[in-house]
């Protein structure tokens, strides 16, 4: 997939996370829509995992530790062929497993999370399986900024060097806003680069929302034998629409009828714009 073309699924991700968040009457928006480009990227030209070969020990790896965006992976699994497009409308049903945190029982999903901190552990242990299997396949997890105050994801990092880890992708979606603030006033994170690099890990930053340089950052890969990889993903939380982003009370509110009309008149607009660049 060209990079157009990944810039134009952003858009067309953006709009389905909106209408599934709207039609369910709950979701996390402002993360899902900070992250869905770096999911886009990942699914659609990174990683080798797809609904042919997920039963395939050699296949990538993806947990998603920041768990409560998952309405972003569910819109990617079911772009890439995981279930129906149509099982998205079930989202928060009596019964459904399309439910606010990834489940296993959902086609395509790795592991349950949600649990803030526990994703890069669970990533450490199935880099280090392969690493003992000897098996080719790469084990990626996105963290919010938000869910690195829990020292599991610091206990998890000296693992993860320890072992060296240079199968392993940790990924920071940077938006920094969290439920209850912006992060460096609800516990200040700065230096993450500094700290991460102390812990073992060889660093790479990027606009988490430019399709470009997330290309040009994931075909970097990997950035220093013997060393797991971090890349620190500045992005903005609620990114693709006006009045959502950088709003914190975006964190998981869901749009009315009118802001749904108006933030899709915005993806149309976008849509126009890229389509007119061509």
């Amino acid at each position: 997939m060209t990079e157009q073309e990944l810039r134009l699924k952003s858009v067309a991700y953006r709009r389905t996370i909106l209408t599934i968040i709207h039609h369910a009457k709950a979701g996390h928006t402002g993360g899902s829509l900070s992250c869905i480009d770096i999911l886009n990227v990942l699914y659609n030209h990174v990683m080798n995992v797809s609904p042919e070969n997920f039963s395939d020990p050699n296949r990538d790896r993806y947990i998603q530790s920041k768990g409560h965006a998952v309405e972003a992976l569910y819109t990617v699994l079911a772009d890439r062929g995981f279930f129906p497009a149509e099982a998205l409308y079930t989202l928060s049903r009596y019964q459904s497993h399309f439910v606010g945190h990834p489940t296993r029982k959902v086609p395509g999903i790795e592991q349950n999370t949600g649990a803030l901190g526990h994703g890069l552990s669970v990533a450490v242990g199935l880099a280090l399986a392969a690493k003992k299997d000897k098996r080719p396949y790469r084990v990626f997890t996105l963290l919010g900024d938000g869910e690195l105050t829990e020292g599991s994801n610091w206990e998890a990092s000296m693992s993860a060097a320890h072992y060296r880890l240079d199968n392993l992708v940790a990924i920071v979606d940077r938006n920094g806003l969290q439920i209850s603030g912006p992060t460096e006033q609800v516990m200040s994170l700065e230096s993450l680069t500094d700290k991460f690099t102390a812990f073992g890990f060889a660093v790479r930053t990027c606009d988490g929302n430019d399709i470009g340089d997330l290309l040009r950052v994931f075909e970097a890969l990997p950035f220093a034998p013997g060393k797991p990889n971090l890349i620190l993903a500045r992005t903005v939380k609620g990114k693709g629409v006006s009045f959502i982003e950088n709003a914190l009370n975006w964190h998981h509110k869901v749009p009315s009828d009118d802001e749904l009309a108006r933030a899709l008149a915005e993806l149309d607009e976008a849509e126009r714009l890229l389509k007119v660049v061509v």
